[in-house]
């Protein structure tokens, strides 16, 4: 086995020494990645992991007024919407045509037992399943009838199975096949542009 030593300052490497230092730097360099990227692939959740129920981070940072984006949890969507001053002021219109207006059936934590249903007015989050077989409702944002809705539409969500209908808080609308209002999973804010779902220990 050939052992490597430094030349002395006075003394030029040899040019096949060199080669092999080199050579040498870039093996153990590579090995190093090799081992790392599983090593690091291993602490993070696996996706058997994260359909048992592991916490899901979600950035909002680039989500505007008005826009809505779906990130899995649990094998289910989970809408988070930026709200507009008028879809969180349409929330109280709706109140009266409501079947559980104040979210008083437990089917959010105690932090979004509000009229807004969530911890910010701003942002929502619930889940994006129909209460009544588990169908996937469509959002249907805009106010009157301009997204073939009623003229009274005050926006929300239309299931298109069984013509569920649900407001921008995710409550249900009276008159229609699901009974209650769309699930808000648990969640906390890690910044004010990140979110976790699935876990709001603080």
């Amino acid at each position: 086995m050939t052992t490597l030593t430094a030349p002395s300052p006075e003394e030029p490497m040899d040019p096949k020494r060199r080669q092999l230092l080199i050579a040498s730097s870039v093996a153990g360099a590579a090995a190093g990645v090799a081992i790392a990227i599983p090593l690091l692939s291993s602490m993070a959740p696996s996706e058997r992991a994260k359909a048992a129920g592991a916490p899901v981070e979600a950035d909002i940072s680039k989500l505007r007024p008005g826009d809505m984006m779906t990130v899995e949890w649990r094998g289910k969507p989970v809408w988070i919407i930026h709200r507009t001053p008028e879809m969180m002021a349409a929330l109280k219109a709706a109140e009266p045509f409501l079947v559980d207006p104040h979210s008083e059936r437990q089917q959010q934590p105690a932090y979004a037992t509000n009229e807004y249903r969530s911890i910010k007015p701003e942002i929502m989050v619930a889940i994006g399943i129909c209460t009544h077989l588990g169908c996937s409702p469509q959002e249907k944002f805009k106010h009157g009838g301009a997204e073939g809705m009623a003229a009274d539409w005050p926006g929300g969500f239309f299931c298109p199975c069984h013509g569920s209908k649900f407001d921008l808080a995710g409550r249900v609308f009276k008159n229609v096949p699901a009974p209650t209002n769309l699930e808000v999973p648990p969640y906390k804010y890690l910044s004010d542009s990140r979110l976790l779902i699935g876990d709001d220990k603080a």
